[in-house]
């Protein structure tokens, strides 16, 4: 059984339409311009097209594969009209996500007690907000939730967290900054088993230095961990800011490579009119996107669903 709603409900569909606004906004009026004075999609259309979607930060190899099927699509229907353009761009990049293999299940096996997400990503990204609101969603669900604060490289990102963990009644493990960061996880999987908690959530440093350093400090977490807990961290959690567009795939390539990433989180997207970074990810990785950051709220962080976010993204004001 999922632990979040599958199915939008209406609240929760108009704050993934107001999010994604800016967005919407920004590609239909390039899309508007490319097409004023021409009745039918032809080369110089799909070339301004895939200039559009490319400067929408859906990324170069995924905008091939729009173009490409786009163009197939014209050359069986044998016309294609301009006014049909939106409609089809619909179809074929909702066709695209849903082809992928590796989409989010949305599901946390609840037979892995505690469920332990370790969370990564770079400084700035909404790493902990994500975090605070998991930890939100979870509790409304009735699980029991127990907080880590193993970034402490940063004195704000350990006090943020407490805010947070304040905030949504959660308790939290933490050490003093400077502390060993695979100490902390390993106290707080301690904690969180001997509480009987249903979920861990262990935020980890936000740097981006160099990869081989990166890679051997978050294995030491998951080395000790392991020790209270042989199989944790059952899920590893990389936030990406979406208004940053091409950065976050550089940081997606970036985090994916120094560890087993298993799962996207990309945020930010209701202040920026790069939503487009989210089809890009999607397709691109062999990671699912699992959540998208929509708004402020406690309840803005919403399980990624690839054709609700077409229908939003194509939505027309």
């Amino acid at each position: 059984m999922s632990w979040f709603k599958k199915i939008f409900n209406k609240q929760e569909k108009e704050t993934l339409n107001q999010g994604l606004e800016k967005s919407s906004q920004g590609f239909f009026e390039k899309v508007s311009k490319a097409v004023v004075g021409k009745s039918k999609v032809d080369d110089d259309v799909l070339d301004d097209l895939e200039e559009i979607l490319i400067r929408s930060d859906v990324g170069a190899a995924t905008t091939v594969k729009i173009i490409d099927r786009i163009e197939s699509r014209v050359a069986r229907d044998k016309y294609v009209g301009t006014e049909e353009l939106d409609r089809i761009l619909r179809e074929e990049i909702t066709a695209l996500l849903l082809e992928n293999p590796h989409a989010a299940t949305q599901n946390i096996d609840i037979s892995k007690k505690p469920y332990v997400i370790m969370v990564v990503g770079v400084n700035g990204v909404g790493k902990t907000t994500t975090i605070g609101k998991l930890a939100h969603q979870f509790k409304s669900e009735g699980k029991n939730v127990v907080l880590g604060a193993a970034d402490t490289f940063r004195a704000a990102a350990v006090d943020q967290l407490v805010i947070w963990s304040e905030r949504v009644g959660v308790p939290i493990v933490k050490q003093g900054m400077g502390a060993d960061p695979a100490s902390v996880a390993f106290d707080t999987v301690q904690s969180g088993a001997a509480q009987g908690a249903d979920v861990i959530i262990i935020d980890t440093a936000g740097r981006l230095h160099n990869k081989v350093n990166l890679m051997n400090e978050l294995t030491k977490i998951k080395k000790v961990m392991q020790k209270v807990i042989p199989d944790a961290p059952h899920e590893i959690l990389l936030v990406l800011d979406g208004s940053t567009g091409q950065n976050a795939f550089e940081q997606a390539r970036q985090f994916t490579a120094a560890t087993e990433v298993s799962a996207l989180a990309v945020t930010k997207l209701d202040g920026t009119a790069k939503g487009g970074v989210v089809i890009g990810i999607s397709d691109q990785f062999q990671i699912p996107v699992k959540y998208i950051g929509v708004g402020e709220k406690m309840n803005d962080l919403q399980l990624f669903n690839g054709a609700e976010f077409v229908d939003s993204f194509f939505r027309r004001s």
